[in-house]
């Protein structure tokens, strides 16, 4: 069974293990919403998680994809764009745990993204990759992206950008 929602606080088994094997990649996970050691407690984590919603620089959500009990990836679902989204980050950001990859979870994530960015009445969706992320920007194909002008960030980076229609 595939179930594409929020955590709760009886998730943190599940969660850990969604962590645990994520390895030496856990500083780096995406969304970055999700790292857990940016938090002194799984309920603070969850906590955080809620205030994003309510209160926040740009209000956001954090979904996590759920197959036969395991939590397989997540995205973060950014509800409006500010100046810096518009050039780096888009309305989501997308992860799949290591051993998942290449199994066409991202591509399913994104898709359950855009279902929920529409749910708040947003028309175009901006998803943005860095240049070398391949597997990315084949995801973000495979939901209707088309793709805009790159943005060329101070580090010298090339960050693409797509447009979906929702």
């Amino acid at each position: 069974m595939i179930e594409f929602r929020k955590l709760t606080i009886n998730d943190e088994i599940l969660f850990m293990e969604y962590f645990n094997a994520w390895g030496e990649e856990q500083e780096s996970i995406v969304p970055s919403a999700t790292n857990l050691n940016r938090y002194d407690s799984f309920q603070n984590f969850i906590y955080n998680l809620e205030e994003r919603e309510k209160s926040y620089e740009v209000l956001n959500t954090t979904l996590f994809l759920f197959e036969d009990g395991k939590i397989i990836g997540s995205s973060n679902i950014r509800h409006y764009l500010n100046e810096f989204l518009i050039y780096y980050g888009g309305h989501v950001g997308y992860g799949v745990r290591p051993d998942k990859r290449g199994q066409g979870y991202a591509t399913k994530i994104l898709n359950e993204s855009l279902k929920f960015l529409k749910s708040l009445n947003v028309d175009k969706a901006l998803i943005t990759c860095d240049e070398d992320n391949i597997a990315s920007r084949k995801v973000i194909l495979n939901n209707g992206g088309v793709q805009d002008q790159s943005h060329i960030r101070e580090d010298g980076g090339v960050t693409h950008r797509f447009w979906i229609d929702l």
